[in-house]
């Protein structure tokens, strides 16, 4: 039996396409292009990694939307131009079960540290440690250390004093300059988040930290440590069992990836 060779074309043009490779899909990923030490655009920082890694169990490539979630609006406003507006359909470091986003089971824990130069030998175990009243504090705006300090009566001019930072706001700034702070000595203790600081604090070995517990001498407790998670669109919870899933199968690497980038787990934590 003869075909002609309309036919055989036709033929050709309905088989090929199934001979062809599928094009690896991509993990849409939205991270800051210029914040260290969580991503950058040459991908050194540790949710680079941490989207390399998963997106490679996944068999997908990374695909970056950049943008940045300091200034106007903070992270909010950074989720709701990103995430919500279908830019990318993951972000990194979200806190567990919050509210604005539908999140994967957590990835790391971690917790606002106390940090201070080891000569002083200062005895700080909690928020309401005495010594803390007559300490000038460093600490970032708009955190649970700004609003601990505001409740115990710390305030600016106060005795000891206390010192913001805009880190989170300002465009480029490093956490890098709170540690160049105490360092200086133009503040004697820093409260913030470890992983912020987690992978500058080895070129700073006068420096010691400890961990701010999630209590308090009188009152209510008090949260510094978060779980902390990736984040997806509400609804999207095919990507989430599928995040899910590479979390808790590669959870070892991830945390490994974090260890060398500084993140370390807090105490009582798994």
């Amino acid at each position: 039996m003869k075909f002609s060779g309309s036919f055989l074309r036709v033929v050709a043009a309905w088989v090929w396409p199934f001979f062809l490779p599928i094009p690896a899909q991509a993990l849409r990923v939205c991270v800051d292009p210029n914040y260290l030490p969580y991503s950058n655009r040459a991908g050194e920082g540790f949710e680079n990694r941490i989207a390399d890694a998963v997106a490679k169990a996944l068999g997908e490539a990374v695909e970056y939307t950049w943008a940045s979630h300091r200034g106007h609006g903070g992270f909010p406003q950074f989720l709701s131009s990103t995430l919500d507006a279908k830019k990318c359909d993951v972000v990194m470091s979200i806190p567990y079960a919050s509210r604005e986003e539908l999140t994967t089971r957590p990835y790391y824990t971690s917790s606002y540290v106390f940090v201070f130069p080891k000569a002083k030998g200062y005895s700080i175990t909690t928020m309401d440690s005495p010594v803390l009243k007559r300490l000038k504090i460093g600490f970032e705006k708009d955190t649970p250390a700004e609003d601990a300090l505001k409740i115990r009566g710390m305030l600016p001019g106060a005795p000891g004093s206390i010192v913001a930072f805009d880190v989170s706001e300002a465009e480029g700034e490093s956490p890098r300059i709170m540690l160049d702070a105490l360092k200086n000595g133009q503040i004697d203790v820093l409260i913030t988040w470890q992983p912020a600081i987690g992978a500058f604090l080895r070129a700073y070995p006068e420096l010691e930290k400890a961990q701010v517990p999630n209590e308090r001498a009188l009152g209510a407790p008090e949260q510094y440590t978060f779980p902390m998670s990736m984040g997806v669109r509400e609804g999207d919870s095919a990507l989430k069992k599928r995040l899910d899933d590479v979390i808790e199968k590669h959870q070892a690497e991830l945390t490994s990836i974090l260890a060398e980038s500084g993140v370390i787990a807090p105490q009582g934590s798994k």
